[in-house]
């Protein structure tokens, strides 16, 4: 009799666990799609209180799609910087693409430091798969420099391991609670009665 009431309990336990850790993950996934702070936003460089934000959009493979530092596709894309804070709009501010890491790399496209009072920056160059790096430069006193790394056509391998993480731990958690079920004494005695 305490062999039953322990299994069940155990059972319990297994489930509220399961439970608790399914809705854990649902609740992580629901909370990456949403809204980011800027603070948050990985497409945010920031040196002080002076804030810069990247866009690249491809609309010929995707039109609404907007991107940072990962570029699915090879091809024309479209770079658009804003300056988040408002006195950066008063200093000339350039943008260099190069193809490699270091900014006497390849040079794909200059735009050369003007001023931007609309507070946005905006160019275009073709990128093939490979790495990339954007160069922002604000001529203020003193100096900015932000940078960005760009992978196009690249496979993110730690991104598709913390995509399958999730899955996969809930996958584990099935099995073992179904393990748990099919050796508990109930099912054991039901099998047992349909099998004379």
């Amino acid at each position: 009799m305490q062999a039953k009431g322990t299994s069940s309990r155990q059972g319990s336990r297994a489930g509220a666990l399961a439970l608790l850790l399914i809705t854990t993950l649902y609740s992580g996934f629901v909370s990456a799609h949403g809204k980011e702070s800027l603070e948050e936003d990985s497409c945010v460089r920031r040196i002080g209180e002076n804030m810069v934000h990247l866009s690249a959009y491809q609309p010929q493979f995707e039109p609404t799609a907007q991107y940072c530092t990962e570029i699915p596709k090879g091809g024309d894309t479209f770079l658009v910087i804003d300056l988040i804070d408002p006195a950066m709009r008063d200093m000339p501010i350039g943008m260099k693409v190069v193809r490699g890491t270091s900014e006497e790399d390849e040079m794909v496209t200059q735009l050369r430091p003007v001023h931007h009072p609309d507070g946005v920056i905006q160019g275009q160059t073709t990128l093939e798969q490979g790495l990339y790096t954007v160069f922002i430069t604000a001529e203020g006193v003193p100096p900015l420099r932000y940078q960005y790394p760009l992978r196009v056509q690249m496979i993110n391998y730690s991104e598709i391991f913390r995509a399958a993480v999730g899955p996969l731990i809930a996958l584990l958690l099935l099995a073992v609670l179904g393990y748990k079920l099919v050796k508990s004494p109930r099912v054991q005695r039901w099998r047992s009665s349909r099998n004379p």
